[in-house]
């Protein structure tokens, strides 16, 4: 599905991902050609792109949750709920609407270390199942009626999302992708942290967040899924013309690389907790 501008408007149109999109997402997380690791300990393993280690701009992950099940970590990844329970640098994030049985929109803002402003998105987020395979995938859009906030630097995601792959009965892998611009030259320390301890604490996060969801789930609308029963879904119907294609040039750039790191931020004991 695409929409075109009218007249001599140069809105990029916004498509809704089909099969080949999924594929190919599937293949950038399963390739290891031209990815350079940057953290591998324990269960864990975080790789950025050879010819863009000096950013944070495109990052991959992967953890292998040896007692979680991938239907539980597709859960987890959906549930906005539940989120607030593990996600501690989320400020605020809900579900705007719906475009199909499997495509939404949504915000999601979050806390950038300390001195940085804080980041948000809106985001287009598509999602399959694929045999025994999950994944989820969004790109940045633009709402009419959510323009960028002055409280916040409204960041771009090229392309992120989740790989959930079923290792057996009770084991799984996640690997996480993610290209973003977030809008700012940002300082080393930055760039450094976000691949070698932001990054896998993230990892560890989720994978503690699947291990207390089953039980969290039984006592909060434990039927209530509608990733997956699309008749459960009560969010508003959006049309996919009344959306396009947020452009990162198109919004304001700013330059925080000269921020040094405030103490209360170092928390590298913290960063590598097992």
């Amino acid at each position: 599905m695409c929409t075109t501008s009218q007249g001599g408007n140069k809105k990029m149109p916004v498509q809704i991902p089909d099969d080949t999109d999924f594929t190919s997402f599937k293949e950038q997380c399963e390739n290891q050609e031209g990815w350079t690791a940057r953290y591998n300990k324990g269960n864990v393993t975080v790789w950025c792109r050879d010819e863009e280690c000096k950013t944070i701009q495109k990052l991959k992950m992967r953890i292998v949750c040896k007692d979680v099940t991938a239907e539980t970590l597709y859960d987890v990844l959906h549930d906005t709920s539940y989120r607030k329970n593990w996600d501690s640098n989320m400020i605020d994030t809900h579900d705007i609407g719906r475009l199909t049985v499997n495509a939404d929109v949504g915000y999601y803002s979050w806390k950038c270390p300390s001195p940085l402003k804080n980041r948000d998105f809106i985001t287009m987020r598509s999602w399959l199942p694929l045999g025994n395979d999950y994944l989820i995938i969004n790109y940045s859009v633009k709402h009419p009626q959510y323009p960028p906030r002055k409280d916040c630097v409204r960041a771009v995601s090229l392309l992120t999302g989740y790989l959930i792959q079923s290792n057996g009965e009770n084991s799984s892998t996640l690997y996480y992708l993610t290209q973003v611009d977030p809008k700012g030259s940002l300082p080393k320390w930055v760039v450094n942290r976000a691949s070698q301890f932001v990054a896998p604490k993230a990892m560890k996060k989720i994978y503690k967040a699947c291990q207390k969801y089953p039980e969290w789930k039984r006592k909060h609308n434990p039927n209530l899924k509608p990733w997956i029963y699309p008749e459960q879904n009560t969010l508003p119907c959006i049309n996919v013309s009344d959306l396009v294609l947020q452009r990162a040039d198109s919004l304001e750039n700013i330059d925080e690389s000269r921020l040094t790191e405030e103490k209360q931020a170092q928390r590298h004991s913290d960063d590598e907790e097992t």
